[in-house]
């Protein structure tokens, strides 16, 4: 099947487009809406224009659609940028990192039973930790870029998703209900290498906002 696959650089949508890849679909594109409101509802968006070096490392074509981030108001905008993977690309379908949050899923099977496409979701209520480790086996290389809860601080900008971070987040997680794959948007991720990119990138500079007392976001330059 001919798949685009809602793009947004972090683990969960790199990781379903490459579960999809090995079951034998095509990717045929990647679809980034890049959101005004940095609290947008549906969209991820710590470091979002980098996935337009994502997808060179990728060696797949990106559509990028712009949204001003209004609730609901945002879908239309998602939804053109679908129609336009639909019309260029031939796909039958798309591919999103939903794990839980059941507000995006049902909005993205709505556009999709519109346009008459599929929508998958490979991810969907996986068991947080296993998926996690699955991360690292499969040689996936993710950093945090964005952190929006307490009691996370700065320091856990840019580091690592390995054996050290996943047991330090359980422990935030028994102590404070901290998702340990970070679905509640308690922190965001960029994917730095994996088995679909046909090099690693290298973080060569960041510029760290602080948003709030327990929310900072690092923006980040990648080659």
């Amino acid at each position: 099947m001919k798949l685009a696959s809602l793009f947004s650089g972090g683990k969960d949508s790199v990781y379903s487009a490459y579960l999809m890849q090995k079951k034998g679909h095509e990717i045929t594109c990647l679809i980034s809406i890049f959101s005004e409101n940095l609290e947008s509802y549906m969209f991820h968006t710590p470091s979002i224009e980098k996935t337009k070096k994502q997808a060179e490392v990728m060696g797949i074509p990106l559509i990028i659609e712009k949204t001003r981030g209004e609730k609901e108001i945002e879908l239309e905008d998602l939804k053109r940028a679908i129609k336009r993977a639909k019309d260029d690309y031939g796909i039958e379908g798309i591919v999103t990192g939903a794990i839980k949050s059941v507000y995006q899923a049902s909005r993205l099977q709505k556009i999709c039973d519109e346009l008459e496409i599929e929508c998958l979701n490979p991810l969907w209520q996986r068991d947080e930790l296993k998926y996690l480790k699955k991360l690292i086996r499969e040689k996936f290389k993710v950093v945090i870029v964005g952190i929006f809860a307490y009691p996370l601080d700065e320091s856990w900008l840019l580091r690592e998703i390995d054996e050290k971070f996943i047991e330090e987040v359980k422990v935030l997680n028994d102590k404070y209900k901290i998702h340990v794959a970070g679905e509640g948007g308690e922190f965001e991720t960029f994917v730095l290498n994996c088995p679909m990119y046909s090099k690693e990138l290298k973080v060569i500079g960041k510029e760290v906002k602080k948003e709030g007392e327990y929310s900072f976001r690092a923006e980040i330059d990648v080659e």
